[in-house]
């Protein structure tokens, strides 16, 4: 299980760089390293019975002397997988299973043609907040969520940020980002020379997904149509999207933070910029400087200026 944990933790490092599919060939197949690590974390069972009569035959081994040796009954890993059985379809291998692609939020919905204005956003974010209830839209209404984690901050805030998912602490207090890296968020906020409650906060899904995992594509599809509603209210000029998961489902793309970041894209009538989420730059600090040059670009836009250093 330590090999696996390991790989869990690399999974999730490469994730946040925005790399999905750094395990596969060109062809699809997993790598010879991936396919390897694989075949430790999960050998082949070695069960053997005390008595062949009426027993299962073990795997790749023949069972009665003369006999021929019996398949595989785990999926392969090299693409297509052996029967467990003679007549029965092959297993699916879970690397081919096909997934939705994320559609851009700028195709999800036309802009309202009439828009919202600020003395009524408040009202309006309110509103929506009664529409989602006690939300049971998707599966995560029933993975061991507590709360809904709706947003917080200026209705008519000039800047948005837009995370992947609320954490532990989230859950238990109803707002987005005030564990860990929710206190970093709060000093990369500050140091723009602005406040928490100067800008607006959100998330891909609004429930938290089991053991802080990755949402699903039918959790955060299903769950856009709320955070889509919110960014057309609120009206930012600037978006930025925290991570690797919220980028690809505010423009639609599956593609590496190097790629995406240091350049301004266009999601719902906003300015669009993705830098790393806080919980990455808690696990990599080296990453801090490239964040911060981020923001700068976004300062630069709306014309603010750090604090001055006492």
């Amino acid at each position: 299980m330590a090999e696996l944990d390991e790989l869990r933790a690399y999974v999730e490092y490469f994730r946040d760089l925005g790399v999905y599919d750094f395990y596969r060939r060109g062809d699809g197949s997993p790598s010879e390293a991936v396919a390897a690590f694989l075949e430790r974390a999960f050998p082949a069972p070695t069960w053997q019975p005390s008595s062949n009569l009426g027993a299962p035959p073990r795997v790749g081994a023949s069972p009665l002397a003369g006999s021929e040796p019996s398949v595989s009954v785990l999926p392969s890993l090299a693409g297509s997988a052996s029967p467990a059985f003679a007549g029965q379809p092959p297993w699916p291998n879970p690397l081919e299973v096909a997934v939705p692609k994320p559609v851009p939020f700028n195709d999800l919905a036309p802009l309202p043609l009439v828009r919202v204005p600020p003395a009524d956003r408040a009202a309006a974010l309110e509103q929506l907040r009664r529409e989602i209830g006690d939300c049971t839209r998707c599966p995560l209404a029933y993975a061991g969520r507590h709360t809904i984690v709706f947003g917080q901050g200026d209705p008519a805030a000039r800047l948005m940020f837009v995370g992947e998912g609320p954490g532990a602490d989230e859950d238990a207090s109803g707002l987005p980002f005030v564990g860990k890296a929710g206190q970093l968020l709060n000093n990369m906020i500050a140091a723009m020379g602005l406040r928490r409650e100067d800008v607006y906060i959100a998330n891909i899904v609004k429930c938290r997904p089991p053991a802080n995992r990755v949402p699903e594509p039918v959790e955060a599809n299903t769950c856009s149509q709320f955070l889509l509603q919110q960014m057309d209210i609120v009206q930012p000029e600037i978006v930025v999207a925290l991570g690797a998961t919220a980028a690809t489902y505010l423009l639609g793309v599956k593609q590496s933070l190097a790629t995406l970041r240091s350049r301004f894209h266009i999601c719902r009538g906003s300015r669009l910029l993705v830098t790393f989420h806080p919980a990455f730059l808690l696990r990599d600090p080296r990453q801090k400087g490239e964040a911060w040059k981020d923001l700068q670009l976004v300062m630069a836009e709306l014309g603010l200026k750090p604090p001055a250093k006492l």
